[in-house]
């Protein structure tokens, strides 16, 4: 299952990043805890989007 982190985890990965653990393991802990969400379609557009806008966000503030 893919899965969109919502916080760093060193074993796995960091925040924003989108990462393949087995069913189980999201379903039973990353998902209940609140440190991911599930990779679905919709979610991943919202996820580019606001990395998008985060992007653009940085780039005006280096310009200043």
């Amino acid at each position: 299952m893919n899965v969109i982190l919502k916080q760093d985890i060193p074993s796995l990965g960091n925040k924003d990043d989108i990462v393949l653990v087995k069913d189980g393991y999201a379903r039973n802990f990353l998902i209940p805890k609140g440190i991911a969400i599930n990779a679905t379609a919709q979610a991943r557009k919202v996820h580019e989007e606001i990395l998008r806008q985060r992007a653009h966000k940085e780039a005006q503030l280096k310009e200043e």
